[in-house]
């Protein structure tokens, strides 16, 4: 269970990732706003994030990691724009999560092979577990 501390940390590396191109479409705004709903928090405080200072991470288990990653991902899809940047980014924040680094990329090789890029939960786990020690 998370804290509503973790759970701003959680939304906060979501903006930071959304502001790599140094703007925030509505998409992306949307995206945000419904993953807010699904972890309790209301909209003036994720629009407090937006604007200001953001918490500090936690770390966490290895499946929220992925959980993270897997919402970092259907965030840089949103907007059906994928930009070299946004694709760099996200792979670093994988490696700074402490995910395996050829897990990682190949699920950036395999998003492509689904609809709106959107690589199915079960499919994302088992990419994961098949690089576990």
């Amino acid at each position: 269970m998370y804290t509503y501390e973790d759970k701003l940390g959680i939304l906060s590396e979501l903006i930071e990732f959304a502001q790599v191109d140094l703007t925030i479409k509505d998409s992306e705004y949307d995206f945000l706003l419904s993953i807010a709903h699904l972890l309790e928090v209301k909209k003036a405080s994720l629009d407090k994030l937006l604007k200001g200072r953001r918490p500090i991470k936690k770390t966490f288990s290895q499946l929220d990691k992925i959980v993270q990653f897997h919402r970092l991902l259907l965030l840089m899809n949103v907007d059906n724009e994928q930009q070299a940047a946004e694709v760099a980014r996200l792979h670093n924040i994988g490696l700074r999560m402490g995910l395996p680094p050829n897990a990682i990329s190949q699920v950036l090789e395999v998003m492509h092979q689904y609809p709106n890029k959107i690589i199915p939960p079960d499919v994302l786990l088992g990419i994961f577990k098949a690089y576990q020690n």
